[in-house]
């Protein structure tokens, strides 16, 4: 354990935050609750969570729970936290060629490639500014598209590699307005026929916010919130309930786990025997063989 000076170990500064942050809270969210994803396009499993999340989100809204992604710096967590990145250690690294596999193969159709050099494209500082700066300047939806794009260009072939302010500028402009994972290709034969997500205007205005003082600050702050809520790497979610109870979740396989915090309705993993399938009686809500 890590001491942080007057007797105290990181975990128990970690615990005293998580105390204030929830009281500061507690009155902040109403209904269902809120799913704060903190989160690097540099990260596959934030990628994941991100695809799992979309995918219920209407779900979610009929749990009148929200959603909100927190773009944040991964090196700046991992420094931060003390933490290593698990292809660091031989061991991680190889388990983590399994997890990865199994991960992926929960998104029929998801192709990723894992670009060649990850720690020197990972420097995600130009990225992660314009989405700061799009969170705050456009709607709500052409965030979300854009960092769907950013991540799909990042993790799939032929891997765009984002830390040159030239390619995110690049992407700013390709984008398609309806993008949704699966209408994009690189160069895709037709593409520049449709309608974009930003116009020349917008990319040059959204580029030169990258460099303000405001948009630096903000992912800046964002980055230490997470690491305030005790994030060590991503996603780092952080879920707050209908009674403003919070609590923190890591990675893109904890759904259940962040479901049953809020109360949710939802199916865990059920073993069945030989031969055996879960059915649902009509007129009922509850399985059966």
């Amino acid at each position: 354990m890590r001491r942080t000076g007057k007797g105290e170990t990181r975990e128990d500064e970690i615990r005293e935050k998580w105390l204030y942050l929830g009281r500061k809270r507690k009155t902040a969210t109403m209904g269902g609750g809120k799913i704060d994803v903190y989160m690097d396009i540099v990260s596959l499993y934030s990628y994941l969570a991100f695809l799992d999340l979309q995918q219920n989100g209407e779900l979610l809204r009929a749990h009148n729970v929200e959603v909100e992604f927190h773009p944040v710096l991964l090196g700046a967590i991992v420094v931060g936290s003390g933490n290593k990145p698990p292809w660091t250690l031989p061991a991680k690294a190889v388990y983590f060629a399994h997890d990865v596999r199994r991960s992926i193969a929960r998104f029929p159709g998801l192709v990723i490639q894992t670009p060649k050099d990850l720690m020197a494209v990972s420097k995600s500082i130009v990225p992660n500014r314009a989405l700061h700066f799009i969170k705050s300047h456009h709607s709500p939806s052409t965030f979300l598209t854009i960092l769907h794009y950013f991540m799909y260009l990042f993790w799939s072939p032929p891997n765009l590699d984002l830390t040159l302010p030239e390619n995110v500028a690049k992407a700013l402009l390709e984008c398609p307005a309806d993008f949704d994972g699966s209408t994009a290709a690189h160069n895709g034969e037709g593409d520049h026929k449709k309608a974009k997500l930003f116009t020349k205007e917008q990319t040059e205005e959204i580029m030169k916010g990258t460099e303000t003082p405001q948009v630096k600050e903000a992912l800046k702050n964002t980055t230490q919130e997470a690491l305030d809520k005790g994030a060590f790497g991503n996603p780092w979610i952080w879920v707050t309930d209908e009674k403003g109870r919070q609590e923190p979740f890591f990675g893109s396989d904890r759904f259940h786990f962040v479901y049953k915090f809020l109360g949710l309705p939802y199916q865990d993993v059920t073993l069945l025997p030989p031969g055996g399938r879960l059915v649902l009686s009509e007129g009922d809500d509850t399985a059966k063989l």
